[in-house]
C-alpha cells in the first residue's frame, strides 16, 4: 500500500517523515529532503538517503538546465542519491520526500518511483499538493491511500502512520 502525505509548504511534511523514519529504525529505506540554510535564509536543498548518502537536490543560483523557482535542480546529484534509495527490499518500508516539481524533472526518478509503488513494500511519500499530471495520477491510484497533514493533525498523524506499518 502506498501513503501520501500532502499538505501546504511548511506545514511539517518532512519532520513527519523524519520522525516516522526514527520510529521505524533500521526498517526505514528511502530519502529525505532536507532545507539548506545560510545565515536564516533558504539557499537549497540536499537529500539524504537511510543508507548515509547524501548531495545536493537543488541550490539559488545554481547553473541548470531546471528550475523550480530561484532553484537550480542538480539532477545528476539527486539521481545518484534517490534512485538506489527507492529500490524495494521486502523488509523495508520506503519513506519519500518528496514527490515535487524539483524531483519530477527527473525521468528516471520518476520510473524509480513507479516500480516503487507498485512493489510489495510499504511506502509512505509526501506530494506535492498543487496539480501536476505525473503528481495526480500517483495520487489517483487504487493502492494510494492520501492524508492531509495540518497543524491540528501533526501529532496524531505520525502516531498513525506507524500504525499502519505494523498492522
Amino acid at each position: 500500500m502506498n501513503y501520501l502525505i500532502t499538505g501546504s509548504s511548511g506545514v511539517g511534511k518532512t519532520t513527519l517523515l523524519k520522525d516516522l523514519a526514527e520510529l521505524l529504525g533500521d526498517r526505514a529505506g528511502g530519502f529525505l529532503t532536507i532545507e539548506v540554510r545560510d545565515g536564516g535564509i533558504r539557499v537549497g536543498f540536499d537529500i539524504h538517503s537511510f543508507d548515509g548518502h547524501s548531495g545536493v537536490l537543488a541550490r539559488a543560483g545554481l547553473q541548470s538546465r531546471y528550475h523550480v523557482g530561484r532553484y537550480g535542480v542538480d539532477i545528476d546529484s539527486f539521481e545518484r542519491i534517490a534512485i538506489p534509495a527507492l529500490k524495494p527490499i521486502s523488509n523495508k518500508i520506503l519513506i519519500i520526500d518528496e514527490i515535487g516539481k524539483m524531483e519530477l524533472h527527473s525521468d528516471r526518478f520518476r520510473d524509480a518511483l513507479l516500480f516503487a509503488l507498485d512493489s510489495e513494500c510499504i511506502v509512505f511519500a509526501a506530494i506535492m499538493q498543487s496539480k501536476h499530471p505525473f503528481a495526480d495520477s500517483i495520487k489517483s491510484r487504487s493502492d494510494s491511500k492520501i492524508f492531509e497533514l495540518t497543524r491540528a493533525n501533526r501529532d496524531t498523524l505520525l502516531e498513525r502512520l506507524h500504525e499502519l506499518c505494523i498492522e
